[in-house]
């Protein structure tokens, strides 16, 4: 049997799966037991081991990193390695610490995290750390045991890996939304340069695509857009735009919001686009949009220069702006209902 690629699926909930094209397909080729049709791991079963068959085919993160690091592996090294990549900033730096123990009824050693507030063990964790720290250690577990499967077996390690990675902005605040995905393309590819990766991600996140501008790569990569139409869910393939920021992707067809604002200021800012165009609206009908914008739109907003105009047509007299007592460059602010 043709070996397919080493495949990781990471879900929003934090369990995995994982297919081995050695481990997966050996009793096809070997008859030695029965096959697993893939590692399914939850949530907990990722963190405290996986069983299957009556056979323990993962000692599971906790018990691996204390082992990796109390023998000083190269696993662990290697561990330590994918979290600095992965970690959300300098300041902030996913750093392993000593093991420690967390209760009385759990005699287990505890992986821990040095995090600029303290030492803190990973079952303590927040969401995201979890999520990341869980697929750093799923990445490295499963390309080791890959090799070790080969090695064993006299096979050739798989020379593709494809990871699958759905909602991965979850738990993660902006910053680190806008490092993780050029992150993980650059961890997955140092566990072997000459691997042919491929990372399929599902997102809602527009800071994601944002952050992958500089890396996206129109004649190998490609974005799909999920659409409900007619009761169906339909797949196309999107023309391919650098949009410059979060703001932009946010009103393009990706994700087709007008406004990268409230409700109630998308609802106003339609109404004033369609006065700028009638100028026959009543006067009272022209102050009630005015004022609505003032009550919801900061006096930065960009869109002021647009409807003071407007506003001015119409006989409301706009107050000047003063800031720290002096005019801000001549600009003219509306004044409170």
């Amino acid at each position: 049997m043709a070996h397919q690629g080493l495949t990781l699926y990471a879900r929003v909930d934090g369990s995995f799966s994982v297919w081995d094209p050695i481990r997966n397909n050996v009793t096809w080729q070997y008859g030695m037991h029965s096959p697993l049709d893939e590692y399914e791991f939850s949530q907990q079963e990722l963190w405290d081991g996986l069983e299957r068959n009556n056979r323990v085919v993962c000692n599971g993160l906790i018990r691996d990193w204390v082992s990796w690091q109390l023998k000083r592996s190269e696993s662990f090294e290697r561990l330590r390695r994918v979290l600095k990549v992965l970690s959300p900033d300098e300041q902030e730096p996913l750093s392993p610490g000593e093991p420690t123990r967390v209760s009385i009824d759990d005699v287990r050693d505890i992986p821990t995290l040095e995090m600029p507030y303290g030492t803190v063990p990973l079952t303590h964790a927040s969401a995201a750390v979890k999520r990341i720290v869980g697929l750093a250690y799923l990445l490295v577990w499963s390309w080791e045991e890959h090799q070790r499967a080969a090695e064993l077996l006299r096979e050739k390690t798989s020379n593709s890996l494809v990871l699958l990675v759905d909602e991965v902005e979850a738990h993660l605040h902006p910053r680190w939304q806008r490092l993780i995905l050029p992150s993980l393309l650059a961890v997955v590819r140092a566990l072997r340069p000459d691997v042919k990766v491929q990372l399929l991600a599902v997102t809602h996140a527009p800071m994601l695509l944002a952050s992958i501008e500089p890396h996206f790569d129109p004649e190998q990569d490609a974005l799909f857009m999920f659409d409900l139409v007619g009761g169906e869910v339909k797949v196309t393939r999107a023309d391919w735009r650098p949009r410059g920021d979060a703001n932009a992707w946010l009103t393009s067809e990706v994700f087709d919001l007008k406004e990268p604002r409230s409700v109630e200021a998308e609802q106003v800012i339609t109404r004033a686009k369609a006065a700028l165009k009638d100028p026959n609206l009543p006067l009272e009908k022209v102050r009630e949009i005015h004022n609505e914008l003032y009550r919801l739109l900061k006096d930065t907003d960009p869109f002021w220069p647009s409807w003071l105009a407007r506003a001015e047509a119409a006989g409301i007299e706009p107050e000047f702006l003063v800031v720290a007592g002096q005019p801000c460059g001549g600009q003219s602010f509306p004044p409170h209902p």
